[in-house]
């Protein structure tokens, strides 16, 4: 299946979309103001240690500290090494500089994860400059070609080279000279950040990731691509030069685009943007999904919606959790969903079902390339699974919480808000001697004080001896009011 990428460039922001069969399956949005920090290396201060949580606080320079646990410590997780097995609090000190890589992007309100075992990702390779291990990425399958892959490495390594490496999935066709270029490029690129960390004063930057344009092209532009498009002279530059010294066979296919209609227009990407921000993803067949985002997981409702199956309702049922596969494998690509994810699919009485529902759900999944794990069906029937969370899904990077609800989805009633506004008279009549009340609210809520609360209004300016009035803001929300005394 043939991919096209497409690059949009703005002052402001950059966003990549990936085109297979004509839809949208991913979207990657990168904002100058808030470029994400994974891969970014810091020389970073240790501002608190956290025996009880083995973890630690470190300063950065941003405005969050950022959050180290014991195990992405470098020689921890091995088993060996002066760090095995020692306690977080005899490792780090506080005030202690130390060099330290982002693996994950403040989400929310927490900050960056970090980890002292560094990584440097190449065209083809990803160096470990502290672990002298070679690995090859598992999605090459074949025991040959590994073996072969492994070798060429091991050649172009310097006899004198620490550090290891671990061979990407784009490397399965590369020849030595390209793995060698590979190997020279992030050797090179390792030791200026050593010399930028040893002169730099802590908290301080001391290499930054590539921007997602060239990101786009190191990671995602494989054999399946077809084309790189980018509408964006200078960065199409950038782009070919890049391909010119990492992939020169693609160079050609990185196109720049220079039509008078929009680029996301003309594949329509920003209505596709505007339903991935919805709830509720509509199927061909009549059944739709429901999306929820919570800050613990992500929850999808599979319902049948107006389709009717030919035969019988088991038969509906089935197709449309069948159907569904391939929309929830999609959404979760174009929303970058992650974290725990729990699929309810319409209940099937056959395990034969089941059984042919995970497996499409599997393989619809296959494209994806984050990592995810499905663990199958639980007692209650349903689909737990994970999938890696290293930035911010798309709605948080594009929406923000509603002022009027505060993210919850619904407002108070207009008679819930009158009861609550009586019930604040009461306590304020009972603590201050004042002449008059006046109720300031929205329109809503005045007019059921006029209409069906009147009588109750009635009876409470009785109750208190006071007069009440009532006065409309027209910019108050349904929730929102004031009691003013006079």
């Amino acid at each position: 299946m043939s991919e096209d990428i497409l690059v949009n460039v703005t002052p402001q922001e950059t966003r990549v979309a990936v085109i297979e069969q004509g839809s949208v399956q991913e979207l990657h949005i990168e904002r100058a103001r808030s470029r994400g920090l994974v891969g970014n290396l810091y020389l970073g201060r240790v501002a608190r240690v956290l025996p009880g949580m083995q973890s630690a606080f470190i300063d950065i320079g941003l405005d969050r500290a950022a959050f180290l646990h014991v195990g992405d410590i470098h020689g921890y997780r091995q088993g060996s090494g002066s760090d095995a097995a020692r306690p977080i609090e005899k490792i780090l000190q506080e005030g202690q500089p130390l060099l330290v890589q982002v693996i994950k992007d403040p989400i929310g309100t927490k900050g960056a994860r970090l980890s002292t075992q560094i990584s440097l990702a190449g065209r083809l390779l990803v160096y470990l400059p502290q672990d002298p291990h070679i690995g090859i990425s598992q999605r090459i399958e074949n025991e040959a070609e590994r073996d072969h892959l492994r070798e060429m490495v091991e050649r172009a390594r310097p006899a004198d080279e620490p550090g290891g490496f671990i061979i990407r999935t784009v490397a399965e066709a590369a020849n030595e000279r390209e793995l060698a270029n590979d190997v020279a490029y992030l050797r090179a690129l390792w030791s200026a950040i050593q010399d930028t960390a040893r002169s730099a004063r802590a908290p301080a930057l001391v290499h930054e990731e590539l921007s997602l344009a060239l990101r786009v092209l190191r990671d995602m532009f494989g054999d399946e691509t077809r084309r790189v498009i980018i509408d964006s002279r200078e960065t199409h530059q950038r782009a070919s030069a890049f391909a010119e010294r990492f992939m020169p066979e693609k160079v050609a296919r990185v196109e720049h685009y220079v039509g008078e209609r929009p680029l996301f227009d003309l594949y329509s990407v920003d209505a596709e943007i505007e339903r991935a921000l919805s709830r509720r993803v509509d199927l061909k067949s009549g059944g739709y999904l429901i999306i929820d985002q919570t800050e613990a997981m992500t929850t999808v409702d599979v319902n049948t919606g107006a389709f009717v199956g030919a035969r019988n309702f088991d038969d509906t049922i089935f197709k449309t959790n069948l159907e569904a596969c391939l929309a929830i494998a999609r959404q979760l690509r174009l929303r970058n969903l992650g974290g725990i994810i729990i699929i309810d699919f319409i209940d099937m009485d056959t395990s034969e079902h089941r059984d042919a529902v995970l497996a499409e759900l599997n393989k619809a999944l296959a494209r994806d390339r984050t990592r995810l794990s499905v663990n199958g069906f639980t007692s209650l029937g349903l689909v737990e699974m994970t999938r890696k969370r290293t930035r911010e899904s798309l709605a948080h990077v594009l929406c923000e919480p509603c002022e009027v609800c505060a993210g919850r989805g619904e407002v108070r009633t207009a008679q819930t808000v009158c009861y609550t506004i009586l019930r604040e008279i009461v306590r304020e009549a009972r603590q201050f001697n004042a002449r008059e009340y006046r109720i300031l609210a929205s329109q809503k809520v005045i007019d059921l004080f006029l209409d069906e609360e009147s009588n109750s209004l009635a009876m409470l300016g009785d109750f208190i001896g006071k007069p009440i009035s009532l006065q409309v803001e027209t910019a108050y929300a349904q929730e929102q009011y004031d009691v003013i005394l006079k």
